[in-house]
């Protein structure tokens, strides 16, 4: 469990931009708290990774109707995911913004970077784990999700881009159940 001592604990907040009408989601919502869901964060996920096998889901389309998806989809599926240290979204702490998304509609690729709010931010890891299940989860199964750090704004970039690539250990750390819970709450709807 992780203590009450944040690493970040004043960061700056961002005005939320309003949320362009050209998606609809339909992802089930649930109400948290801010403490509950900083309660339950672990003080490094890093030990959390093993190496069992898991097969993925290949459920179809859950958030977005079919037809093409765009940069502005993406960013409207990701921006309100919750900070795992912070009653703040995503968007609200800068973490996520539109620029840093590419889609390749026609490639089925999705490639989100993320920023930290500091360079030595214990949340990486769990903040892009959040933001691939989030987009496995809501988009059509057809897409490739890519999440990777923002290339110069962490100093274990390398080592947390490789654990989010990994599709076994991704697949082995959402077999936890306590993380799963946690990273559920990240990405429940307010």
């Amino acid at each position: 469990m992780m203590s009450e001592h944040k690493q970040n604990p004043n960061p700056i907040v961002h005005t939320s931009k309003k949320k362009s009408s050209t998606f609809n989601s339909t992802s089930t919502s649930t109400s948290i708290s801010s403490t509950q869901l900083s309660s339950e964060i672990y003080s490094s996920i890093d030990d959390i990774f093993d190496d069992e096998l898991y097969e993925e889901d290949e459920s179809d389309d859950i958030g977005i109707e079919t037809g093409e998806v765009g940069e502005v989809e993406v960013f409207n599926l990701i921006r309100n995911i919750n900070d795992p240290e912070h009653p703040l979204t995503l968007e609200q702490l800068n973490v996520v913004t539109l620029p840093l998304i590419k889609v390749s509609d026609a490639g089925n690729l999705v490639s989100v970077n993320f920023t930290p709010t500091i360079p030595h931010c214990s949340m990486a890891t769990l903040i892009g784990l959040s933001i691939r299940v989030k987009l496995l989860r809501s988009l059509p199964g057809r897409f490739r999700v890519d999440v990777k750090i923002t290339p110069g704004t962490h100093v274990s970039e390398k080592a947390v881009n490789k654990q989010l690539a990994d599709k076994e250990r991704v697949a082995a750390a959402l077999e936890n159940s306590h993380l799963l819970d946690v990273v559920n709450k990240c990405i429940a709807e307010q």
